[in-house]
């Protein structure tokens, strides 16, 4: 397995939240073992759904646009350098409230996993 990638190589899929994800670096197809490195693409106008993880922690670093990001009952602002923990069992979602493709890296560990992640749902 590799120890590397490069973005223009990787696969974007939707994940359950509703963002375009690339993993760029992940152990079920890199020698990474504990965690795992994935880029977010969040559309103009697009809010991801309300989720949190069950057993990862996650770190976002802002690379490019900006929003709001929500952490349980909690709104704030985020830009391009900003970076954010969100602990495990954090309700979480980004909203895109610009006019460019915000990008967001997202670091999990322990690796992200379709069946750590528990959609919420408002009401």
């Amino acid at each position: 397995m590799s120890d590397r990638s490069r973005r223009s190589e990787v696969a974007a899929y939707i994940t359950k939240d509703g963002s375009e994800i690339r993993e760029l670096l992940h152990p079920s197809t890199h020698a990474v073992r504990n965690q795992s490195l994935a880029e977010a693409v969040i559309p103009p106008g697009t809010t991801t759904l309300l989720h949190r993880h069950r057993q990862s922690e996650e770190i976002y670093h802002v690379t490019q646009g900006h929003g709001v990001m929500t952490l349980n009952d909690t709104q704030f602002i985020i830009e391009a350098g900003d970076s954010i923990l969100i602990a495990p069992g954090t309700a979480d979602c980004v909203c895109n409230d610009g006019d460019a493709p915000m990008h967001i890296l997202c670091c999990c560990a322990p690796a992200y996993a379709h069946e750590d992640t528990e959609l919420l749902y408002a009401g």
